[in-house]
């Protein structure tokens, strides 16, 4: 059975950090592409950041450039996103999403998400 587990979400203060984890089962987890995607209630999903597990890519959304770092641990099978200097516009529920390959698409396996919170 596909399962991808988030964790590490939380409430933190503006400019505070957390590590948000991404663990995957069932899959060949190197050969996929993880993403990480954020919802707020009243918008869209959007993409915040992306790795190409066969060979390391990675991307961001600008807006979060500079401050977040998407990893991996193929050992662990966990994909990371670790987030510094936190805004309270980051405050969404973030899920990780795995598509075989090296287009993040969205449309195949989806984590059941974790809530951040940065208060102002």
């Amino acid at each position: 059975e596909v399962q991808l587990v988030e964790s590490g979400g939380g409430l933190v203060p503006a400019g505070g950090s957390l590590r948000l984890s991404c663990a995957a089962s069932g899959f060949t987890f190197d050969e996929y592409a993880i993403g990480w995607f954020r919802q707020s209630p009243g918008k869209d999903r959007e993409g915040v950041a992306s790795i190409i597990m066969s060979d390391g890519r990675t991307d961001y959304r600008d807006s979060v450039k500079d401050r977040f770092t998407i990893s991996a641990d193929l050992a662990k099978n966990t994909v990371y996103l670790q987030m510094n200097n936190l805004k309270p516009e980051d405050t969404a529920v973030y899920s990780c999403s795995a598509d075989p390959g090296t287009v993040v698409a969205g449309t195949h396996y989806w984590g059941q998400g974790t809530q951040v919170t940065v208060s102002p």
